[in-house]
């Protein structure tokens, strides 16, 4: 049985980051990876938590994330946390460092998934949240926890 072209298969996701941060835009990426990570990443055993992206001289790079090494890799496994470069258009890069140099705004990594046999990077432009601005959040995703349990309970 062949897998789906279309299929996407989402490998890591980074729940932190939507509980810190506001995320107003996203953006597609690739990501250059070596034999090794792609197996492993095949495998989940990928974290984005604390990962950032940077964006240097018109190059984009993910920081911080860790991808195990594969575990047949032997010499082949690279660093775990070594800095991956993200492929991106020209113009969506001009496009990034223009955004990131605004106050407060910054790059974070929300998601990891296979599309087709490539694996993307979702990028999120995000806004840090205040403390206030986290409770408020907690407080809405409980009310509607509590809706979502007294519907559930009406129907039966």
């Amino acid at each position: 049985m062949a897998k789906e072209k279309n299929s996407n298969t989402t490998v890591a996701e980074n729940k932190k980051a939507y509980h810190d941060y506001f995320v107003d835009d996203t953006y597609e990426a690739g990501i250059s990876l070596f034999g090794t990570e792609v197996k492993s990443v095949r495998q989940g055993k990928m974290n984005l938590k604390d990962s950032y992206v940077s964006v240097k001289t018109g190059e984009a790079f993910l920081i911080g994330a860790h991808i195990s090494p594969y575990e047949k890799g032997n010499i082949f496994n690279r660093d775990p946390l070594r800095s991956r470069k993200l492929l991106l258009h020209k113009r969506e890069i001009s496009k990034l460092i223009g955004l990131t140099q605004q106050e407060g705004y910054t790059l974070i990594p929300l998601k990891v998934y296979f599309k087709g046999s490539y694996v993307k990077v979702l990028l999120g432009l995000c806004r840090g949240k205040k403390n206030y601005d986290k409770r408020e959040a907690i407080a809405q995703r409980d009310a509607k926890r509590q809706i979502d349990r007294a519907l559930k309970e009406r129907m039966r």
